[in-house]
Parts: structure tokens; sequence; C-alpha cells
């Protein structure tokens, strides 16, 4: 919000779900013979896809209905993504606390202290920090420069880039056979990342962002809906044996996101 630009701060966020999902889809179709989604429970991971649903309507609707009801500067919308989210972590808290256990990955693992453990990740959170806000930045004078329009830098551009995180913590998980991590970590970012959203409309001091954004948001918005109930369905479907057939959902999410940037640049 330093640059003053709501477009790209909005972009950023609906735009990174986008590309968690279609990193999830990928890495389907490139390990389709290990049939993720028939390796989980679904029932373990509907509360977060249920509410990044949830969440993303409420995005929608904010965008394309006329006018803001606004607390304080910021948008009704938000409070209200505030209190669900509040409402959806306490349920899970109460509901997987029996089922936590810790996973390791086989072979030698560096140990650390829980000091050094805390130092490293603050110290990694800042250096996050920073890169996100350069990227920002750099995104902001890029459409200057270019001519581009800052939803699409924000969109595409940048979300893309604020989301290789995930893409490790895929791999990662997937190389641990941690399969429920892979999903639950692009998942949990997706809401994460509309709390955040939250956030920068309560730094956003010239009323509700949504209202200040371009109504261009509503299509990625949009195609973050059909990429979740995709998953929905991926989890939600019967077991198949054909690997083809069982990675055909995922193509469908990559082949629309292809064409959905084609549109929009």
């Amino acid at each position: 919000m330093y640059i003053d630009n709501p477009d790209i701060a909005v972009g950023n966020m609906i735009g990174s779900n986008v590309f968690n999902l279609l990193i999830l889809a990928v890495v389907d179709i490139i390990y389709r013979r290990r049939k993720l989604f028939q390796r989980v429970d679904y029932r373990e991971h509907m509360p977060a896809v249920v509410s990044g649903l949830v969440f993303m309507f409420i995005v929608i609707a904010a965008l394309i209905i006329p006018g803001s009801i606004e607390w304080f500067g910021i948008g009704i919308e938000m409070f209200l993504m505030a209190g669900l989210y509040i409402f959806m972590t306490k349920s899970l808290s109460n509901n997987t606390a029996e089922n936590e256990a810790a996973v390791y990955i086989e072979g030698p693992a560096e140990s650390y202290s829980l000091r050094q453990s805390v130092v490293r990740f603050f110290l990694l959170a800042v250096v996050v920090f920073v890169a996100g806000s350069i990227l920002s930045i750099s995104g902001d004078q890029l459409a200057q420069v270019s001519g581009m329009d800052s939803s699409f830098v924000g969109s595409f551009l940048i979300a893309a880039s604020t989301s290789l995180p995930e893409l490790v913590t895929v791999l990662a998980a997937f190389k641990a056979a941690n399969y429920g991590m892979a999903i639950g970590a692009i998942l949990g970012s997706n809401v994460f990342n509309m709390q955040l959203l939250v956030v920068t409309d309560i730094l956003y001091r010239e009323g509700a962002i949504l209202k200040a954004a371009g109504i261009s948001h509503v299509f990625m918005a949009l195609l973050v809906v059909f990429m979740t109930l995709m998953v929905i369905y991926l989890l939600r479907r019967p077991a198949i044996s054909n690997s083809m057939r069982y990675a055909a959902p995922s193509l469908v999410i990559s082949v629309v996101y292809l064409i959905a940037s084609y549109i929009m640049f």
C-alpha cells in the first residue's frame, strides 16, 4: 500500500490464490501415478476449501455491488471475512487437536533448538516481507513503464512470484510422502491470503480497498471459484485407476488458467 496502487494489492492476493491452485494442479499432473487426491481424507480439507470459496464469493459481491458500507474506512466485507476466519480456526483447532501427528522425513536431519528455530523463522519472515515489498514496487514501476494494466501485473506476475514458497512446500511435502500437507498448504495459504487482504484494507486509508480496485478483478475471482470447485470435485470423486483419466480435472484447471492469462494479457 506504500505505492498507493490498490489494483496491484488486490490482484496479488486474488492472483496468488489462482496460482496456488495451479501449482496443485500441475504437481498432480506430473505425479499423476501417485494419485494425490485419492491418498487423503477429503473431510480434513473441506473446511479450508469451503472457507476459501465463501471468502471469494464475498470478494466478488464487494467488487460488483455498487456503493460500500464502511466502518472506520474499512469495508464491511473485511469484518465479515475476519469473523468467519476466526470461527473457522477455532472450529478446526477443536476438531483436529487429537489428530495432530509429527511428520518425519527419512534420512539424516539437522536438529535445531527452540531458540534457533524461532530466530530462523523471524529472519526468513523478514526476508519474505522485504522481497514482497520490492516485488510490489517493481511491479508498479513495470506497469507504469510498459503500459500493462496494474490488475494484470498484480494478478499474474507478482502473484506468481509470491506463490513460489507454496511450490517449495508442496514439493517438500511430496518428498516426505505427506500428501495431506501438500494439499493443506495450498488451501490454507488461500484462506490466509484473504486475511492479508483484510490487513491491506486496514492499512489503506482512502476507503474500502475493493471499491478502489478495478472491476477486472472479478474475472480473476471467478477463476478462483472455478478452480476451487474443481479441487472439491477432485477431493470428493470416487477412486479412478487410470492415471490419465485421474489427471483430467487438473489438466482442465491448467488449460483454463492459460486461456485466462492470454485473454487478460
